[in-house]
């Protein structure tokens, strides 16, 4: 048995063995909007519901370990004091690693990540209309746990409206624990699928992936990929040179003999083999073959 001292250890190894240890957490995909009405999206893993009557989910932004800075969502917060609580699904977790890039002030997660901006009824914040579950909340307290950085913002949230996708329910109305889906983060890359176990989401890039946005049009439209798999091509620094793709295409027989037959579904589900194993990057040279860069 290895014994730590809390007080003892770095802050950031101390977060690895919380993070580690305490798991699966659920995620809250926190929507907001700042001084100037502009929306945010972000995920935060320190969550839960603490009460029906009245119904009240808390999340918490931590103070960032690495510089004491706060994070978007806490910051709108303070300034309107309203938030949705979307539930994040398997269909959505690729989507939803890459909101929580650090993109700078003002920039919107719903386009970076592809995902869809729906008004809400009784608060401004907008819903994830992909997320299987979307809480309307009223934030009625904030209470910080400390001034360092790694230190939490409990954000005490009231449910004022519950919104959620009927093909989730089953006969009786209740929600279904199958069809829900829903997805965990557990320490490092590490989630957990509810209903199948363990999986492996790499962190969004340090410098910032490209964001679903900037993705082609044909792209995003296709029949072939998921939001999952848009997710994973948006996570990427920057997009393969002429010459890359040139050399990918020129080097593989079977993408040649895909691109003569002009199947541009077939194209895609070749590109979506790759993002299965991880290969984003040789997922978009298939992708941006015979266009034109």
């Amino acid at each position: 048995m290895v014994s730590i001292t809390a007080s003892e250890v770095p802050t950031a190894k101390l977060h690895g063995y919380l993070l580690g240890a305490v798991g699966p957490r659920p995620i809250a995909f926190a929507s907001t909007i700042d001084g100037k009405g502009r929306p945010n999206l972000s995920p935060f893993s320190f969550f839960n519901v603490f009460g029906s009557n009245p119904p009240i989910l808390i999340f918490s932004p931590s103070r960032r370990v690495r510089d004491n800075s706060t994070k978007h969502t806490l910051e709108n917060v303070l300034k309107n004091m309203e938030v949705v609580i979307n539930v994040v699904n398997y269909n959505m977790v690729q989507q939803m690693s890459l909101a929580s890039s650090e993109y700078k002030e003002g920039e919107n997660e719903f386009l970076k990540s592809g995902l869809t901006m729906l008004p809400s009824e009784m608060v401004k914040p907008f819903r994830v209309a992909e997320s299987p579950v979307q809480f309307e909340c009223k934030v009625i307290k904030v209470e910080p746990l400390g001034e360092g950085g790694g230190a939490g913002n409990l954000i005490f949230s009231k449910v004022l409206k519950i919104h959620v996708d009927a093909d989730i329910l089953d006969e009786n109305g209740s929600i279904d624990q199958y069809k829900i889906d829903q997805v965990a983060r557990m320490g490092g890359n590490w989630y957990s699928r509810a209903n199948l176990g363990l999986f492996e989401v790499p962190k969004p890039v340090s410098s910032l992936g490209i964001g679903v946005d900037q993705i082609p049009e044909h792209i995003k439209l296709s029949n072939v990929l998921t939001g999952n798999d848009l997710g994973m091509l948006g996570n990427i620094e920057k997009l393969p040179s002429k010459e890359e793709v040139r050399l990918y295409v020129k080097n593989n027989m079977e993408l040649r003999a895909i691109l003569n037959s002009g199947d541009v579904a077939l194209k895609h589900a070749k590109a979506q083999e790759l993002l299965k194993v991880k290969d984003v990057l040789s997922a978009w040279k298939i992708l941006l073959a015979d266009m034109p860069l």
